[in-house]
């Protein structure tokens, strides 16, 4: 698909704090800081002040390859029961897999924690743990997981959960499609390579999706439960070594994408736009490229891509995450010194 062109809205950045190391994600407490984490294995409050804690009563993780602290989100409620969900990789570099904490913060500490996720089948390679979360408006949330890249047969597969996306209640209890017992499972779509971003237009309740390409083939897709998004039966990339991984872009039974990158631009976190503080990005998928060093706005007019442009790339640097929070916009870029930025009206 071809790269369609946008005017942009003027603003300015202004450095939350440059003082986090390989951060991977970022969300907003409602009256004091951020809650960070860092891939090595801290989870990290970022005080009203830009005092930095590092919380106490984390899991262990396994900080190796692609492996380490992910995703952090707070449950809806979180005012009242101070419930934040933190995915991580679990195990040994031979047998791990996505895993899901959840726990009361308080004090700046995590208490009465619990793991209440662990991918059913263990991965023999530090690599592709997807590891996204979002809740829907009906409390139950949905964990995206990688197909492990060395087990990519495994994303085709209804007993894997390998290359999926899982949905589950607050407490970790399946909510996903039924089985043929009419019992539920935890899986909701399958055929995903890694996919790093899940966004919410709360407007319409549509779920939308990125996920990596292997060299190109990046896609976007538009999630409904039981859906097949393709990977590794058809895909509009190729593997790394110039080879096929398959001869088809589009077949029967496959949902096709909605956007697509090639070459790749590695999409990172991924939120959506409808705010006030910039009217002309409302609608838009905003998407974080790691490779280009900038942040992709993608909008979108009844359910199409109309427009694509390119943002931020004054940074210089790869951008790990993208969160909307109350209309602001924020970003993470990656690396052993990481950033927090805002993006504010000029």
């Amino acid at each position: 698909m071809g790269a369609l062109v946008a005017q942009g809205e003027e603003y300015r950045l202004l450095t939350v704090t440059d003082e986090l190391h390989w951060p991977w994600s970022v969300t907003k407490l409602p009256n004091d800081g951020f809650l960070i984490t860092e891939r090595e294995g801290r989870l990290v409050h970022l005080d009203d002040a830009g005092v930095r804690h590092v919380l106490k009563g984390t899991p262990d993780t396994l900080f190796a390859g692609q492996g380490g602290y992910f995703d952090v989100v707070l449950h809806p409620k979180f005012a009242e029961n101070r419930l934040v969900y933190l995915s991580y990789a679990e195990g040994v570099e031979s047998a791990n897999g996505t895993a899901i904490f959840r726990a009361e913060f308080r004090d700046d500490a995590l208490l009465n924690g619990q793991r209440i996720l662990r991918v059913t089948q263990d991965k023999t390679t530090p690599q592709h743990y997807g590891a996204r979360m979002m809740f829907l408006a009906d409390f139950t949330l949905l964990i995206t997981t990688g197909d492990g890249f060395e087990h990519r047969e495994e994303a085709q597969s209804p007993d894997s959960e390998l290359g999926k996306v899982l949905r589950i209640h607050d407490d970790g209890s399946p909510a996903g499609l039924l089985d043929k017992e009419g019992k539920p499972r935890r899986l909701w779509t399958l055929g995903h390579r890694n996919p790093q971003g899940l966004a919410l237009d709360s407007s319409s309740g549509v779920v939308y999706l990125h996920e990596h390409g292997p060299r190109g083939g990046d896609e976007i897709n538009r999630l409904e439960a039981g859906n097949n998004y393709g990977w590794p039966a058809v895909t509009h990339g190729v593997d790394y070594s110039g080879a096929y991984v398959s001869p088809f872009k589009s077949a029967p039974g496959f949902e096709d994408p909605l956007w697509t990158w090639v070459p790749s631009i590695a999409p990172s976190g991924m939120a959506w736009y409808n705010g006030n503080h910039f009217p002309d990005w409302r609608s838009s998928l905003l998407v974080g490229a790691l490779v280009d060093q900038e942040v992709r706005r993608v909008k979108l007019h009844n359910g199409e891509v109309v427009e694509e442009e390119a943002l931020f790339s004054e940074l210089e640097s790869r951008i790990r995450d993208v969160r909307v929070f109350d209309d602001e916009i924020y970003l993470l870029t990656d690396g052993e010194q990481g950033a927090l930025i805002r993006v504010l009206p000029n």
